[in-house]
């Protein structure tokens, strides 16, 4: 389950060491946590990480499947999550270790800046393989966070980017080797801890008013065919 740590100024969320998807419990934790980190006034940042090969491979299907009577209630809960940390009054920092697929990579797009392992792991959209279309919500997170053309490229082709790529894609603001990821995405959080508060918030929820907007009207309008994410 996910943990919370602190290292001077900069929280430190852990998804967890498994394949971090969003089961109900792990989305209820992850926002007790974010919960932590938005109350107080006082200069701070988050860094969202994860232990071993994966950061997140995004929505829990195998849970879904089995309680599909809670698709609304669900698919509700992943758009908030990302409308949150979209909207965080701190600066965030996805230190992305190990793999970050479908509704995980989403919510990589979330974070105001990435760092990602340069030599192994990939960072995929791999909805048009799986036959699973994106949200309104999610399409229009994906779009303003790409550029146009890498946008086109992870959504049609499902294309597995390395660190490299994803550099190169602009999709990550820096790709390291694994053992300068955390510490590197720590330091860029401190660097911008003294930003957080009220005006961060504002100036992230008109940027994105569209995008938020988007998110919040998910109400679970979609088919049930539709599964979202991965």
């Amino acid at each position: 389950m996910p943990t919370l740590d602190r290292h001077d100024a900069v929280f430190v969320l852990d998804l967890g060491d498994t394949e971090n998807r969003f089961h109900p419990d792990w989305l209820t934790a992850v926002n007790s946590l974010l919960d932590e980190v938005e109350k107080g006034d006082e200069p701070r940042a988050l860094v969202t990480t994860a232990t071993g090969k994966i950061w997140s491979n995004g929505l829990d299907l195998e849970w879904l499947m089995e309680h599909s009577e809670q698709f609304t209630a669900y698919t509700t809960a992943v758009h908030a999550l990302f409308a949150r940390v979209l909207s965080l009054p701190v600066v965030t920092v996805a230190a992305l270790q190990g793999h970050t697929f479908a509704a995980g990579a989403m919510l990589s797009l979330c974070h105001d800046l990435r760092v990602m392992r340069a030599d192994r792991g990939y960072w995929c959209l791999p909805e048009a393989d799986i036959n699973i279309p994106f949200s309104v919500g999610m399409s229009a997170l994906i779009q303003s966070r790409l550029t146009p053309q890498t946008a086109h490229e992870a959504m049609v082709t499902a294309r597995r980017f390395g660190g490299i790529d994803a550099y190169g894609k602009q999709i990550v603001d820096e790709a390291l080797p694994e053992s300068e990821v955390r510490g590197r995405a720590i330091a860029l959080a401190q660097q911008h801890a003294s930003k957080a508060g009220p005006a961060l918030q504002t100036i992230k929820t008109r940027m994105y008013a569209s995008v938020l907007a988007a998110l919040n009207a998910e109400s679970g309008n979609a088919p049930d065919s539709a599964l979202l994410g991965r």
